[in-house]
């Protein structure tokens, strides 16, 4: 072990004339980087130029060192007030030794970089030469005392290492840890390779195994970090250096291309048997210099690339809870010491926190899929466009870590041009409440299918509820709106009051009977009727948009309110805010601590149907029905100016009168709706629903819904509580130019 720092938290001070990049590097100033070039240190700089008193690798900023990369002196401030400059003869000494790659001398006679000449990575003795000379005898403590600090300062590293690589709960933050916590402290380059694809949990691969380069991270070039401060140049390139003014030399440093580039090969596919699979299957690290890595390396970065020499890179598996997931290469540059053996104990340390982490980010990855996948189906892709109304909606999370919930949403169209409104919330935010979700929000459906009305459809959810479990509570708020007669019908279960924003700007709470929560049960829920002038808009809302640990429900509703008041008066009095905008503007109320709870948001803007357009007939189930039938919708064309369409509509109200009278008791209803299609309706008290049949040649019958299904737009059957209604739409004809 060579160079390790005693700390990683919080930045460490910078030379004065330097700064930091947008990374975080530290930029070196110029006389610092001088000084480099020279090997020779700038103002205030330590002997050898390097942590530890060990010479820096060629073309690298001193300054561009992370915080805490620098072992030696801070050992020397923690336990001196301070590190002194040394002279310039020690400097020339430590830049000698580290042309001969030896450890860098201090005043001593000893290795640089600790208080009584003992650097934490110098393999020579306290006290000696740096041919191993001397008395033997230590200057500033025995030979224990440097060995332990060494140790102190092994762990200080793994200790610093292993919090950075665990703070990220993501891919891509865990490489990243590992490779902002190793270069330059622990070595000059890492490339990490990573299973492609990354099993998840128990999965087995069943194609072969995939080693796709996902990182690299090396030292930067002095020019990386001078040019924008000396424009580009730095002076004559003194004696010793390498390359041009503004060139550095980076063939020194392994596997680095000579833009200082690590050209690895992007994919390995690891064959069975192979050099690479039996050090990845031995799960401990090895030096690049042993037999098994001479084989493996070339493997795994490519024959063309040249290996490092001696001990100056390392292989380290990365083995994750049951298999191997990929591999890391640490390197250094030969102005470095190489690596020792107690650097491949930190190897396997960093190694094995860092495919853990990467094991638990790719479990979260997927928990967090399924969680999104669930809570997407559970909720409706895209809301209806029925006739007469327009609705918007939002659904946010409680948060990014719990991103399901049992807050939901609907807008289900009904007979008759009306639209079931719904929303809904199940206590808690887990999968468990998102399921219970889904059965309520499927049974809703289902119930408004059936025309019940709204407090019939929230006793049936309350008896669903209660069969799902003792303890499955939810709210639920349930409206039906009818655009030809613009009234409104609504039931509540404990949910929080609608909102209604008048076209003149004002807003109210609607008043609704409160009613107890589904899952109580024996509680009966009441149904009130209300006016929906066209033009207003209603608002529909979970409690997380209103209640949080700042305030409680009722402020939060007259502070809803207030800012719909607010936001229509911006936008006009003449003219309703757009839907969505209006929906934006409403969660922007939250604030920082104001999401507790995961929020659905349902608005309707009531447009009606004017009564202009409207035709409503009663006909008796008598034999000439389908005439009368004919007759009604001519007089109602030629109003409306539709007379292209007369033949098809009459042809098609006959059949389906026909069809009602045959089986109707009471008398039958025929409606015609004019919007942007013609939409006829007609009603009977008969609950079967007619069905489509191919008819036989002899057949007298039996063709009646072939031809409508051939010549409307859109037709359908609904069962109603009290009968069915058969509708069908036709299109409106194209109007002319210039009318």
């Amino acid at each position: 072990m060579t160079e390790y720092p005693t700390s990683q938290e919080g930045p460490q001070p910078v030379a004065s004339g330097g700064g930091t990049d947008e990374a975080g590097h530290g930029k070196a100033p110029l006389a610092a980087v001088e000084a480099v070039r020279t090997h020779a240190p700038g103002p205030g700089a330590e002997p050898g130029g390097g942590p530890g008193g060990l010479p820096r690798p060629r073309g690298v900023a001193p300054a561009d060192l992370p915080a805490g990369a620098d072992p030696g002196r801070d050992l020397a401030i923690a336990r001196d007030g301070g590190a002194r400059a040394r002279d310039t003869g020690a400097a020339r000494n430590a830049a000698a030794d580290g042309a001969q790659g030896l450890p860098a001398r201090d005043t001593a006679g000893g290795p640089a970089g600790a208080p009584d000449g003992s650097g934490p990575g110098s393999p020579h003795p306290a006290g000696g030469d740096r041919h191993g000379g001397g008395s033997g005898i230590p200057a500033g403590g025995g030979a224990g005392d440097t060995a332990a600090r060494r140790e102190g300062d092994r762990l200080r590293f793994v200790g610093a290492a292993t919090r950075r690589i665990a703070r990220g709960i993501d891919l891509d933050e865990i490489v990243l840890g590992l490779c902002r916590a190793t270069v330059p402290t622990f070595s000059d380059a890492i490339l990490v390779y990573l299973r492609d694809p990354l099993p998840v949990g128990d999965e087995r691969p069943l194609g072969p195994v995939v080693l796709r380069l996902r990182r690299t991270d090396r030292l930067r070039p002095i020019d990386d970090l001078t040019d924008a401060a000396s424009g580009g140049t730095i002076g004559p390139d003194p004696a010793g250096a390498a390359g041009a003014t503004g060139e550095l030399d980076f063939s020194q440093l392994p596997l680095v291309g000579p833009q200082g580039d690590l050209p690895a090969a992007e994919l390995c596919e690891i064959r069975s048997g192979g050099a690479l699979a039996e050090v990845l299957r031995g799960v401990r690290p090895v030096f690049g210099s042993s037999a098994a890595a001479k084989a493996a390396l070339p493997e795994l970065l490519g024959s063309e690339h040249p290996l490092p020499r001696g001990n100056r890179a390392v292989l380290a598996p990365l083995r994750g809870r049951r298999r191997v997931i990929g591999a890391a290469v640490f390197l250094r540059s030969p102005e470095r010491p190489a690596f020792e053996q107690n650097d491949l104990l930190v190897a396997a340390q960093l190694a094995t926190h860092t495919a853990l982490g990467i094991d638990k980010a790719v479990l979260y990855g997927r928990e967090a899929y399924i969680a999104d996948e669930l809570q997407r189906t559970m909720l409706p892709d895209s809301l209806p466009q029925p006739t007469g109304v327009r609705l918007a909606s939002r659904y946010l999370p409680a948060a990014e870590t719990a991103r399901v919930g049992g807050d939901w949403y609907d807008a289900i169209p009904l007979p008759g041009s009306r639209v079931a409104l719904v929303v809904g919330d199940v206590m808690g935010h887990s999968m468990t409440s998102a399921a219970i979700m889904g059965q309520l929000r499927t049974t809703a459906q289902t119930l408004a299918q059936l025309d019940l009305p709204p407090a019939e459809v929230l006793h049936h959810l309350d008896e669903q509820a209660q069969r799902l479990g003792s303890d499955r509570m939810a709210t639920c708020l349930y409206a039906v709106y009818d655009p030809v007669s613009h009234r409104i019908t609504i039931a509540n279960a404990g949910h929080p009051p609608p909102v209604l924003l008048h076209l003149g700007g004002r807003a109210e709470v609607l008043r609704v009977p409160p009613g107890a929560p589904i899952g109580v049960g024996g509680v009966d829920f009441e149904a009130v009727e209300l006016d929906a002038p066209a033009g207003a808009t209603l608002l529909l809302y979970t409690d997380g948009l209103v209640e949080s640990r700042l305030r409680d429900v009722w402020t939060g509703i007259e502070q809803l309110r207030e800012r719909l008041a607010t936001t229509a008066q911006l936008t006009g009095l003449d003219h309703p805010p757009p839907l969505e905008a209006l929906c934006d503007d409403v969660l922007d109320m939250l604030g920082p601590g104001d999401r507790d709870d995961d929020i659905a948001l349902l608005a309707a803007r009531f447009d009606g149907i004017a009564p202009s357009d409207v035709a409503y007939w009663f006909l008796d189930p008598e034999e000439t029905a389908p005439g009368r039938a004919r007759r009604f919708a001519r007089r109602a064309l030629a109003r409306w100016g539709l007379e292209e369409l007369q033949d098809s509509l009459e042809l098609l109200v006959s059949e389906v009168v026909t069809n009602a009278v045959r089986y109707a008791e009471r008398p039958v209803t025929l409606r015609l709706l004019r919007t942007d299609v013609l939409r006829c309706e007609v009603g009977d008290d008969s609950p079967q629903l007619p069905r489509q049949r191919r008819a036989r040649d002899t057949d007298e019958g039996g063709r009646g819904l072939f031809l409508v299904n051939r010549m409307a737009r859109r037709w359908g059957a609904t069962r109603l509580s009290s009968g069915k209604v058969v509708w069908f739409e036709l299109s409106l004809p194209a109007v002319p130019e210039g009318r």
